[in-house]
């Protein structure tokens, strides 16, 4: 797969425990277009990814800015996910 047409998906603390993956490749097509894609594409491949990228708190960034589930994604971008934070 050529890195230009494809996003970097990094997984941080718990996710990264519970998915047993720090980096991800995603190709870019047309299908693929904003972060909601990138997670249905994610929790298709199965349970596990399911239980831990339900979570509505679940954040994510796009070249290290935070963004929602609507923003776009493009070849190249680096995509984030954090778990929920809690505090107390």
């Amino acid at each position: 797969m050529h890195k230009d047409n494809s996003i970097t998906i990094l997984f941080f603390a718990k996710l990264r425990d519970e998915l047993g993956v720090a980096e991800y490749q995603m190709a870019v097509d047309d299908e693929l277009q904003s972060i909601s894609d990138v997670k249905e594409r994610l929790v298709s491949q199965g349970v596990q990814w399911q239980n831990s990228l339900a979570d509505s708190g679940v954040m994510c960034a796009v070249n290290q800015e935070m963004v929602a589930d609507d923003a776009k994604v493009k070849s190249g971008d680096e995509v984030a996910f954090f778990p929920p934070v809690t505090g107390g």
